[in-house]
């Protein structure tokens, strides 16, 4: 078994350890409170985005939508399996499988959007006067399909990989360690290729978006491009590149773990675990609700107005 398996186990044994019923209580309340409040901001957004045609017939807002979409559905898996760990619960290979499968299709996309999201603003700056030729609703369509696509073919050949592995030799297909996306990269190919996509799609990603970064600071010097409008863009492109470096973390999640694990005893590595898990989990999927539900001056009014209704609605169900 590969090195990744014997780390995931190791992690499992560290969970296996009693650590109170009453704090792993309070962990799963606090956690799934965190996770629920910021899904139903998503969930909102994502409504928002669909009820407006000014939302539906604009190339960035359909990207938005897009990338909203998928740390949503992120978020609800992550939360699962964070869950599932938390009341120490194993399932079976093919479950875990099922759940990854879906985990890693959705991790994928939104670093793919975040660099179709720089290049569109970049050309909003830089080539103001062919931006509506070439950011049109079609080719935007095509993006999100094409990224839709990366990420299945990124699926695929893990399942491939996995063909290798010898699961007829398995007395059960009950795993023993505890469900997630490293514990179903079994065998040292499928862990190669796993460091060899995320290495090559981080670093594809940020040259996309420091190149648009630096295109649009070019564009600011020239006295043909507006001075606000490029200084907003700037402020977008870095917030996209944060949130391309949040979006990747969970990718280090894992090994951060496997490195503590050694060295801190068992009730202070589950605490770092949780910490760990609300930090590069909960907080990079929920950046865009925030960054984007309130810093735009477009959607930001209708939401609280949605929410604003909703919550009113709830208070008069509750005093009824």
């Amino acid at each position: 078994m590969s090195l990744v398996s014997q780390s995931q186990s190791n992690i499992s044994v560290g969970f296996n350890d009693d650590d109170g019923l009453l704090e792993r209580m309070i962990t799963f309340t606090l956690c799934t409170i965190a996770s629920c409040v910021f899904l139903f901001i998503n969930g909102t957004i994502l409504f928002t985005l669909r009820s407006k045609s000014v939302f539906r017939d604009t190339c960035r807002y359909i990207l938005l939508f897009n990338l909203l979409l998928a740390d949503t559905a992120q978020l609800v898996l992550s939360q699962v399996l964070f869950l599932l760990s938390v009341c120490r619960i194993t399932i079976t290979y093919p479950l875990c499988g099922m759940l990854t499968v879906l985990s890693i299709l959705t991790n994928v996309i939104s670093p793919l959007t975040l660099m179709v999201m720089s290049l569109e603003r970049c050309v909003a700056v830089c080539l103001p006067l062919r931006h509506a030729m070439i950011v049109t609703i079609r080719n935007t369509r095509l993006a999100i399909i094409a990224a839709w696509t990366s990420s299945s073919l990124h699926n695929v050949f893990h399942g491939i990989l996995l063909l290798d592995f010898p699961f007829e030799d398995l007395d059960s297909l009950q795993m023993k360690a505890l469900c997630s996306d490293r514990t179903m990269l079994l065998g040292s190919r499928s862990k190669m290729y796993d460091n060899a996509f995320t290495g090559f799609l981080f670093v594809s990603a940020a040259i996309v978006i420091i190149s648009s970064y630096v295109g649009v600071i070019l564009a600011a010097r020239s006295a043909s491009t507006g001075k606000a409008s490029a200084l907003k863009a700037r402020n977008t492109l870095m917030l996209h590149l944060v949130q391309l470096c949040l979006s990747l973390s969970s990718t280090v999640y894992n090994p951060i773990l496997v490195s503590f694990i050694k060295i801190l005893q068992s009730e202070w590595f589950l605490r770092l675990h949780r910490f760990l898990y609300i930090l590069m989990i909960i907080f990079p999927r929920c950046l865009s609700s925030l960054i984007y539900g309130l810093r735009d001056h477009t959607i930001r009014p209708i939401l609280l107005a949605h929410l604003g209704c909703q919550l009113k609605h709830k208070a008069v169900a509750v005093g009824a």
